[in-house]
């Protein structure tokens, strides 16, 4: 499982990358650049809208429907749980937001730009400034120190050294590690880590955080304290969250609304505590 995380962190940077090197090969089109809208202008009040949302998967001969129909609206500044049991489509619609994965057909739009129109470079624009993504097993790289590790998006952002370590180490005391700075990935602990990959997400600071399973492999205490981070960064910072959850409880609690899913669609919604 290590490696397959660490080759899902890999991707998901080296497409970052890929997308960079693009857009500065393009520069023959830099009207196309200069139109899109600035993603903190963009992502006013409808920030993320999905329509008739599909995704199916060819497995063999058969073809599995893993989203069928998916149509929700998330305002600037609320925090959302999608919650439901295992395959009911919650990670895949996290993955299509994020830009990991496309829609078989309906529109995703973030900020009105429609995600399923993207091409190779505009998607890797979004996951670079636009959304930042957290996972159940961390995904840090083991040979890279915490600051290391916050710092690597804004390397591939092109963010100068001495800028991307001084907005590493303030992260990293936002959420509490302001003596861990040195530390590598097996040096701490549990929700060290996953604070640690929380900074890194945060780094070029995007419009929506995107946390799947953020607290899935840590006890109970360790869980509560992540989870009250999200909260905090929420409440504080203005900024959007929508995670994915199987613990009920705590979303019902942190959350403005809840999206519950079943065999790929929403089935209902659910206000939350803080809209109580």
């Amino acid at each position: 499982m290590a490696g397959l995380s660490g080759l899902r962190t890999a991707l998901f940077f080296i497409r970052i990358r890929i997308g960079g090197l693009s857009c500065i090969g393009e520069v023959k089109q830099p009207a196309v650049v200069m139109r899109m809208p600035s993603e903190k202008e963009a992502l006013l009040s409808a920030l993320v809208e999905a329509i008739d949302l599909h995704k199916h998967y060819q497995k063999g001969k058969a073809e599995v429907a893993a989203l069928r129909g998916v149509s929700f609206a998330v305002e600037a500044g609320e925090f959302i749980s999608l919650v439901g049991r295992s395959g009911s489509g919650k990670s895949t619609l996290l993955n299509i937001i994020g830009g990991l994965d496309t829609p078989s057909s309906g529109e995703l739009r973030v900020g009105g730009r429609n995600l399923a129109a993207m091409d190779r470079e505009l998607l890797a624009r979004h996951r670079r400034t636009t959304v930042g993504m957290i996972f159940q097993s961390f995904n840090l790289i083991p040979s890279r120190t915490a600051l290391e590790n916050v710092a690597l998006p804004m390397i591939f952002a092109g963010m100068e050294r001495p800028v991307r370590s001084r907005r590493a180490a303030e992260l990293l005391d936002l959420v509490g590690l302001d003596q861990r700075h040195t530390h590598k990935p097996a040096e701490l602990s549990g929700g060290e880590a996953q604070r640690v990959a929380i900074a890194r997400a945060l780094a070029n600071d995007p419009a929506i955080l995107l946390a799947d399973e953020p607290t899935g492999n840590l006890d109970s205490h360790t869980a509560a304290g992540i989870l009250e981070l999200l909260a905090r960064l929420n409440q504080e910072r203005a900024l959007t969250i929508l995670m994915v959850t199987h613990d009920q409880p705590s979303a019902e609690r942190l959350s403005d609304r809840l999206l519950h899913m079943l065999d790929g669609g929403i089935i209902g919604e659910e206000r939350g505590g803080r809209r109580a």
